[in-house]
């Protein structure tokens, strides 16, 4: 049922605690107001950024009718789409394209750096393959046996060149808290070059580690090889220092 104030409840799980009391709602507008305020606040606090804002692309045809739509958010040089719809009768005349580069082109011109979006694999990541945005990362269990595909563009260099890597880190076996002291602090020197730590993992005995790691371009890659900073480090561990074995990559 709906509460004159707007909320939907039901007789799911509820319980008291102290001087609180536990509801399962189906929604409740008020709350999500009141946590997204409460939310930022914190995140503004936390980061300094308090430039958050929303981001809408519209098309209406002749009539005033919906034709296509993309809402999203920049907040702090970073941008982010939440949706992007064209209606059906509209959709092989090129406006998906058109909403994500005036959605880039604001987004730059508020200053961001990269922008990034979710899609499921039954909706349209292939759409932002071919327009330069990249795979970050996917979850797996959708309904249907379907995956969510996460994406990021970067909105400062040609996606194109990018390059993305995985190393094999092998730690030596009389120096493994040295090596990873060593890798924290290499892959602290990635920013630097444009690149970026997608994800780091490492095997139960803890002497083994994978890095997948982009770089927004072939220079990058090679100045971060050549940074002094790392060459040292690694110098000083001499014989000490992990073993890398690097792949080049692409998405499949």
């Amino acid at each position: 049922m709906t509460t004159g104030n707007g909320t939907d409840t039901h007789d799911g799980p509820a319980g008291t605690g102290g001087d609180g009391t536990l509801r399962v709602l189906g929604r409740d507008k008020e709350l999500q107001a009141r946590l997204d305020a409460e939310l930022t606040t914190f995140n503004n606090r936390a980061t300094g950024a308090d430039d958050e804002a929303g981001l809408v692309v519209r098309v209406d045809d002749a009539g005033g009718e919906l034709v296509a739509g993309l809402t999203g958010w920049t907040w702090g040089g970073c941008a982010g789409i939440d949706m992007v719809w064209v209606r059906e009768d509209r959709r092989a005349e090129g406006w998906g394209g058109r909403l994500l580069r005036a959605a880039e082109d604001e987004a730059r011109r508020r200053g961001c750096t990269e922008i990034s979006v979710s899609s499921f694999s039954f909706q349209a990541p292939g759409f932002y393959r071919r327009h330069g945005y990249l795979d970050t990362g996917r979850r797996e269990g959708i309904p249907g046996g379907h995956v969510d595909h996460h994406f990021a563009k970067s909105l400062v260099t040609d996606p194109a060149a990018a390059v993305r890597l995985v190393a094999l880190v092998e730690l030596a076996p009389d120096a493994v808290e040295a090596g990873r002291r060593y890798e924290d602090a290499v892959l602290g020197l990635l920013g630097r070059h444009g690149g970026r730590l997608e994800r780091r993992q490492r095997t139960d005995d803890g002497r083994t580690e994978v890095h997948l790691i982009r770089f927004d371009s072939r220079d990058g890659y090679a100045g971060f090889l050549a940074d002094p900073e790392r060459v040292a480090l690694r110098g000083e561990l001499g014989d000490a220092a992990p073993t890398t074995r690097v792949l080049e990559v692409h998405e499949v």
